[in-house]
């Protein structure tokens, strides 16, 4: 009789990245992971939310869209929700990737829906970020805060409030602190 090893709480892709087996990834062909990400339970990521409209160039293919994109070394915390920003263009609906760059933490139940989100960057618990907000790299937004839709928020900034305002900037000390290799490693099946 073989013995089966215990099914784990993360599933560990061949990139090193480990997804919560209670996790939401709707339409996975449609988001990239870039390896050594955690995705923790209860975290919904929607890849199935594409563009809709035609390609604006004719001879342009609808080939492999990508919803979300993730960069290396990033932490989604239980509970927060990734989706694409969504708005109005020539009067049809459609969505718009939503692009994270490396080492960043998204903190429990917050929701973000923006365009960009740069390296480095810690979003605290209960953060509502808005459609198409640009999160630049080294930013800190502190829990609670609610980012209003197109915001733009410089480097080495903090960010607090309803709605989110620049409060404070990152001291050259506190840019060391936002490496999460270290939070990874500590991510596992025990």
């Amino acid at each position: 009789m073989s013995k089966k090893q215990p099914k784990g709480e993360y599933i560990e892709t061949d990139t090193g990245n480990k997804v919560s087996r209670r996790s939401q990834i709707i339409g996975t062909t449609n988001i990239i992971l870039g390896g050594k990400t955690v995705i923790q339970a209860e975290v919904i990521i929607r890849g199935d939310l594409l563009r809709t409209y035609p390609p604006s160039n004719p001879s342009e293919k609808q080939g492999n869209t990508v919803a979300v994109a993730i960069g290396r070394y990033c932490f989604f915390s239980r509970g927060c929700e990734l989706r694409p920003p969504g708005k109005l263009y020539k009067g049809q609906f459609s969505h718009y990737p939503l692009k994270i760059a490396d080492h960043v933490f998204v903190g429990p139940s917050s929701i973000i829906e923006a365009a960009l989100i740069g390296s480095h960057v810690n979003i605290g618990a209960s953060v509502v970020v808005g459609k198409f907000a640009i999160i630049k790299d080294y930013v800190r937004i502190l829990d609670g805060s609610v980012v209003p839709p197109n915001m733009v928020i410089p480097s080495f900034s903090v960010v607090a409030g309803r709605p989110a305002r620049v409060v404070g900037e990152i001291a050259e000390g506190e840019v060391d602190g936002m490496d999460l290799r270290e939070v990874y490693r500590g991510v596992g099946n025990a």
